[in-house]
């Protein structure tokens, strides 16, 4: 008896064409990879320069643990990264005095594209510091930024302009983003400058508390001829004897509980008045130092002090500097 297919040449072609696809589908089947796995179905995108990211070999550093920044009074020079800029079909005017400044929006970061370049403020990029760029706060400028969504918080020194998209309000550092976990896109997040007086005071930690004081020998700093416990009668003269001050001149306040870190001292009095009319006087000498001044009120004495300084090799470069400034020998005092 004929076969089926001898009986009706239609099924014998449509058996042929059967197997042919089948062949072809095999020969077209892609070959497994290594360990069994299928490879990709298309090639996959590898970086270009012109692209943003993270970097092929990044540091064996856990950027989970990247330390904040560490605020510390740094004045805000005019001009320079503080004058008013176009960008993006944008004009900016960024805020060149200190004052306190919050906001809620959208952050990005930015990566391995700009990673060595320089920052607005001049200063080389580092993707694995804590940093960030903002439109419009002061540069040099420390603000706290929190993530709404899981709570997480982080300290950033802002030190560059941008970012220049829409509803975007700051582009933190590669750092910045994997500790407030938004490394994966765009998110929302609310930024808060630290100002100088939270800076000065020690409120800007979330622990802040009281802080003991320890005196650094003066061998470390400079020959010393007045103790920082005594009144300093050559300022005290030198303050009755200062010309007018300057209508510009900052107002001199009192504070009972100052940051942590390392101050350099420039006068005790046992009026307040005389510290601040000798706050006022160093201010007009040495405008540069004038942000960092602050006057304590510790016992029956007032302190003129300046800082703080995050380490002692800093507060020892500042009181040289304050000396070759006003002819006058500071005493370090470190507050823990």
């Amino acid at each position: 008896m004929p076969s089926a297919v001898a009986r009706f040449p239609d099924l014998r072609l449509a058996a042929a064409l059967l197997a042919l696809a089948v062949l072809s589908g095999c020969a077209s089947a892609p070959k497994p990879g290594p360990g069994g796995a299928a490879p990709p179905s298309r090639p996959v995108a590898r970086p270009t320069p012109d692209r943003d990211g993270v970097e092929a070999t990044p540091p064996s550093i856990d950027l989970t643990r990247v330390p904040d920044a560490q605020p510390q009074v740094e004045p805000i020079r005019p001009g320079g990264p503080n004058k008013p800029y176009a960008a993006a079909g944008q004009t900016f005017t960024p805020i060149a005095e200190d004052r306190p400044y919050g906001e809620t929006g959208l952050a990005s970061w930015y990566g391995r594209k700009f990673q060595g370049r320089r920052t607005a403020s001049g200063e080389v990029y580092n993707m694995y510091a804590m940093t960030a760029a903002h439109p419009t706060l002061p540069i040099p400028s420390y603000a706290r930024v929190r993530n709404p969504a899981n709570g997480r918080e982080v300290v950033v020194r802002v030190n560059d302009r941008g970012p220049f998209v829409k509803g975007r309000i700051i582009d933190l550092s590669y750092a910045a983003a994997i500790r407030l976990e938004v490394q994966n896109g765009v998110a929302p997040v609310e930024v808060q400058r630290i100002t100088f007086e939270e800076i000065r005071t020690g409120a800007w930690r979330r622990d802040a508390g009281g802080s003991t004081v320890a005196e650094v020998p003066a061998s470390n700093v400079v020959p010393v001829v007045a103790t920082t416990i005594d009144p300093a009668p050559a300022a005290e003269a030198a303050a009755a004897s200062a010309p007018p001050v300057v209508a510009d001149a900052p107002t001199a306040r009192a504070y009972t509980t100052p940051a942590r870190g390392f101050w350099v001292q420039l006068g005790a009095f046992r009026q307040r008045e005389g510290a601040e009319t000798f706050q006022k006087r160093v201010a007009a000498e040495a405008d540069w130092i004038s942000p960092m001044l602050a006057v304590f009120s510790d016992a029956a004495l007032f302190k003129l002090q300046a800082g703080p300084y995050p380490g002692r090799d800093e507060a020892r470069a500042g009181a040289e500097r304050i000396r070759a400034a006003i002819q006058l020998v500071p005493v370090i005092v470190e507050r823990r």
